[in-house]
């Protein structure tokens, strides 16, 4: 009896040392994956201007097995004060700082250790993904649909337009059909007319009759006014605007070669009503040290000399009367840039490539399905909306074509 019951605990024993090991390796693997997450955030906002998560030297080197060539308390030491580990005559520091031309990189003091074991922990799963090609086919696959509905829809309105034009030059080919034969027996009645002075009656009758006069003014009419009512939707659109900046900068290099996330740039676009412009300050983080001899880069150093903001021209600009808020649709809405601003990671020079109408915006409303996920603010209203309706919850379900919401 006392065996059997030894054994019994024995069992739980293990049971309870086997459960306590995986949910240990499953808290670990949780906190790890959240530390992920938030080195992503601070990885791109901070040093994706300079560092890559491969091997691949940017600005600085890359940071691919960081921690195999240094142990986690020298890095923390270096994100909080390189300067003073240079100083200190620290070997790997000084060669590293030699080999960079003796550019300095910006500490960051502020970042706690745990934030910095998260960046390492980001730089890590990004290089221990692996490669997918078939994953990255499927995308590409899913992109072509839409852009074949778009060209079915194309075809469409071709084949409407090519059949209206059809029956245009149907009637025209009528009218002509039937003046010859007007002409034709006008000739037979009086030969001794030429051909010319018969087309010349015919006009003269034709510009008499009154039915022809109304018809030709009520074509001017509704010609002219679609022209003017053209015009008018046209008032305000900047569609396709790209003016000349005092210094040409490159999306299409910073953002798409460099990759350098927005938010480095334009501080606010998460945050803020409006996503800032950057200031002079924010170029010299890294063009203290690259390209300095440049004509356009020497254009910042002479702002800063002078003390005076860079005059950068704003492209988009939406009038006063519409309130719009960047961290709600990019924070909150989960929306990427290139939804309003278009692919700007391609562009040499920025240009305005959505319309921004109210139209454009309220279209978007009752299209966008709401970013309800891991957003406790919309969890009843997501489960009210479930109860009556099958589709997704939409913008527009929320209040997204209230008058008031863009118009105080």
């Amino acid at each position: 009896m006392r065996k059997s019951i030894f054994m019994c605990c024995k069992k739980l024993t293990l049971v309870k040392f086997l459960f306590s090991f995986l949910f240990l390796i499953a808290t670990t693997t949780a906190m790890y994956a959240q530390d992920a997450a938030e080195g992503e955030t601070l990885f791109k906002n901070n040093c994706a201007a300079c560092h890559n998560t491969s091997d691949e030297t940017l600005v600085g080197p890359g940071l691919k097995g960081i921690t195999e060539r240094r142990p986690i308390e020298w890095i923390v030491k270096w994100v909080h004060n390189p300067q003073a580990v240079i100083a200190s005559g620290d070997k790997y520091a000084n060669d590293l700082y030699n080999k960079f031309n003796k550019a300095a990189m910006t500490p960051y003091p502020n970042f706690s250790e745990a934030q910095i074991k998260g960046i390492i922990a980001y730089i890590d799963a990004a290089n221990a993904a692996p490669a997918a090609p078939a994953a990255g086919a499927a995308p590409a696959a899913g992109a072509a649909a839409p852009a074949a509905q778009s060209s079915g829809g194309m075809m469409e309105v071709l084949l409407v337009g090519l059949l209206i034009i059809m029956v245009i030059v149907l009637i025209a080919l009528l009218s002509i059909v039937n003046s010859l034969s007007k002409l034709s027996k006008a000739a037979e009645a009086d030969p001794s007319k030429s051909f010319f002075e018969r087309v010349a009656e015919n006009a003269k009758s034709l510009a008499a009759n009154s039915s022809v006069k109304t018809g030709v003014i009520v074509l001017v009419l509704l010609l002219g006014g679609k022209a003017t009512i053209d015009a008018a939707y046209g008032v305000g659109i900047h569609q396709g605007y790209a003016p000349e900046q005092p210094i040409k900068f490159s999306h299409k290099l910073h953002a798409g070669q460099y990759q350098i996330n927005c938010n480095y740039c334009h501080t606010g676009v998460y945050e803020g009503k409006g996503a800032n412009v950057p200031s002079a300050n924010i170029c010299m983080n890294c063009h203290n040290a690259i390209k300095r001899e440049s004509p356009e880069i020497q254009k910042i150093y002479k702002a800063l000399e002078k003390d005076e903001p860079i005059q950068w021209v704003r492209v988009h600009n939406l009038p006063d009367l519409a309130y719009f808020n960047h961290s709600q649709h990019t924070n909150v809405g989960g929306l990427e840039c290139k939804n309003c601003h278009g692919e700007i990671e391609k562009m040499e020079v920025v240009e305005q490539r959505s319309s921004l109408t109210m139209g454009w915006c309220i279209d978007c409303h009752r299209q966008t399905d709401v970013n309800a996920k891991g957003n406790a603010y919309y969890d009843k209203l997501v489960e009210v909306h479930n109860k009556d309706s099958k589709t997704p919850l939409k913008v527009q379900n929320i209040g997204g074509l209230e008058c008031s919401k863009c118009h105080y």
